[in-house]
């Protein structure tokens, strides 16, 4: 069942990237619903069951109220409020955007009557225009759904007795990946910095970089303790074991790639060879290992 659920997921994925995020939209959404797990202390993540939702949710609820970390396509916004108030009566205050991608940001404008959104100063930028990337076409955003709050480098939110860590690692996945750290907890959510167990979206035409990303991967590494728990932007709950294996997977991919084009070989010719068997597990995902080879052989050439 579990194996189904995925392929149905990545099917729809799959379908939608010839278009735009708007083509997420055409799914029945009443058969998808929001499975929530405890992480740690007052922080919990939200993920998408029966269809494609959008990116991982976190949440940190108590005292204060509520703080939410990204909030999927915007068809899923009454979910997510039915979601929050068993978790929490209190009150939604703020909304932490990773990046500005439709499936992590689709119910800012609906949620933004509730809560002051905070991101990046470039989400706000991408949010505010109309983007052409790998998925197409994305019109702006209507003007409830750019953040209130941005930030360049990095800013600290004093929430539900946590000194709560959003920093920027630029040109990873986007050119305004923020990545959120709860120290009291020990808890991560790192957006689509890190996709757990499958080769990664890099958004090469909003500033992404696979590089960059590898590199700022082993910085947020170095930053973490040991015991952390990380939430991914997609994929299941993992730790630093599931964080330090994708680190692993970037590094040797990206070197191999690397290899290959220094010696001359052609991106046809890297595709046609593909990489080393012990990565084709990675390939489950909407990224195969074709256009990680892509992503990577142009990221070399930026």
């Amino acid at each position: 069942m579990k194996n189904t659920i995925k392929a149905l997921i990545l099917f729809s994925y799959i379908s939608c990237l010839s278009t735009s995020f708007a083509g997420f939209l055409e799914q029945d959404f009443s058969k998808i619903s929001l499975k929530t797990t405890h992480v740690r202390g007052n922080i919990y993540m939200l993920e998408g069951v029966g269809g494609f939702s959008g990116g991982n949710i976190g949440v940190s609820a108590g005292k204060d109220g509520i703080l939410l970390i990204d909030d999927q396509l915007s068809p899923m916004s009454e979910k997510i409020n039915h979601a929050l108030a068993e978790i929490n009566p209190g009150k939604l205050r703020f909304i932490l955007n990773t990046h500005w991608h439709g499936d992590h940001t689709g119910s800012n404008a609906e949620l933004s009557k509730q809560a002051t959104i905070i991101s990046h100063s470039n989400v706000r930028k991408r949010l505010m225009a109309e983007q052409n990337n790998f998925f197409g076409k994305s019109p702006a955003s209507a003007e409830a759904a750019w953040p209130l709050i941005t930030f360049d480098q990095a800013m600290n939110i004093h929430f539900n007795g946590d000194d709560i860590q959003f920093i920027h690692y630029p040109n990873g996945h986007t050119d305004g990946d923020g990545v959120i750290y709860f120290p009291n907890s020990k808890v991560a959510h790192l957006g689509d910095h890190f996709f757990n167990g499958v080769f990664p979206f890099v958004d090469l035409d909003t500033g992404g970089n696979a590089l960059s990303l590898s590199r700022n991967i082993k910085k947020i590494i170095e930053r973490l303790p040991n015991d952390i728990l990380v939430i991914p932007g997609h994929g299941e709950l993992t730790d630093m074991k599931g964080l330090m294996a994708y680190d692993d997977m970037l590094s040797n991919t990206i070197s191999f790639v690397q290899q290959q084009a220094t010696a001359g070989k052609s991106l046809a010719d890297i595709q046609l060879a593909g990489l080393p068997s012990q990565w084709a597990a990675w390939g489950g995902g909407f990224v195969t290992e074709k256009l990680w080879i892509k992503a990577i052989y142009q990221s070399l050439a930026k």
